[in-house]
């Protein structure tokens, strides 16, 4: 049984290997696919907890069109290191992020994150790490659990983290045929065979179920919940109606706490509805980012062509 994902193996068919590279920040290493032309504005793309940059294997050519996409697996996850700190909190993944992003020398002109990944921009934002023109959260995990949840749901995944034997058993469990797709099933999306095969990859590594066990142990969403009023940047909540994970009234709450904040439905998609609807998803935040150059257009542009041609 593998102990850590290596690139060289696991990584040989991973989805884009061309566009991978890796980046010495934060004091780890950092497993970064870069799409879309150097020139266009950049995009920082982050997937949540347990996945990696193959979540967005099929949405982020689409979103490379028009941007420069920045799409790195988080600590502990995928093909990126395990932190030198022991407790992977929002702010400490927010700051190893922003070390990424100088050491690529990238500022950010949008922000999109799904679940935790959401939270993790949002927290950089607030900190002044990123000061992106819009951000879109993906059924974003921004809010603490409701009721005992909020208690209970951290001090099992701390006590799973500090067992040893806990993230070997996990990764045991993956080599199931049918638990990763029944883990999928459970977050109310319906993905492709090949997906459900990049998360069994990825969930048979004990380090990377231990990398996901000790973010969801040290997740701070409470203090992330009263910091989000003073929240600058635009925010654009997609949200799946059939989302298991993390319940749509989670975003429309949000929605109530931010000052320019809007929420996009996504009928019928579960919490990872960007891998469903990769196509339906692009649309959504492409015509988000465009909105913002359409606001910030410099007056008299649209005067010079007040009639155009049909």
């Amino acid at each position: 049984m593998s102990r850590r994902l290596d690139f060289a193996r696991e990584g040989r068919n991973w989805p884009h290997r061309d566009r991978s590279r890796f980046v010495e920040a934060g004091g780890m290493r950092f497993h970064v696919q870069i799409f879309g032309p150097d020139d266009a504005p950049p995009l920082l793309l982050l997937h949540g907890t347990g996945a990696s940059t193959h979540s967005f294997r099929d949405l982020a050519p689409l979103l490379a069109r028009d941007h420069r996409v920045i799409m790195p697996d988080l600590p502990g996850h995928g093909f990126s290191g395990s932190p030198r700190w022991r407790r992977p909190s929002i702010t400490g993944m927010a700051s190893a992020l922003a070390e990424m992003l100088t050491a690529l020398d990238v500022r950010p002109s949008f922000a999109a994150g799904h679940s935790a990944g959401a939270a993790v921009l949002v927290r950089m934002a607030l900190d002044r790490q990123i000061a992106p023109e819009r951000i879109v959260s993906l059924n974003g995990a921004l809010l603490p659990f409701p009721g005992v949840a909020a208690h209970l749901f951290p001090r099992l995944a701390k006590l799973l983290f500090l067992n040893p034997v806990a993230p070997r058993f996990f990764s045991w469990r993956a080599q199931n045929g049918r638990a990763v797709a029944q883990l999928m099933e459970s977050t109310g999306s319906r993905i492709s065979a090949e997906g459900i095969a990049y998360y069994e990859t990825l969930l048979t590594s004990p380090v990377h179920v231990e990398g996901a066990l000790a973010m969801m142990a040290n997740w701070d969403l409470e203090t992330l919940r009263r910091d989000l009023p003073r929240l600058a940047a635009p925010l654009t909540l997609v949200v799946g109606t059939r989302d298991r994970a993390v319940p749509p009234e989670v975003s429309e709450r949000v929605a109530r706490m931010v000052k320019d904040a809007k929420v996009e439905t996504l009928a019928g998609l579960g919490h990872l509805a960007h891998e469903e609807a990769p196509g339906q998803v692009a649309e959504i935040m492409r015509k988000e980012f465009a909105s913002v150059s359409i606001a910030t257009e410099p007056p008299g542009m649209a005067a010079e062509h007040p009639h155009p041609e049909v």
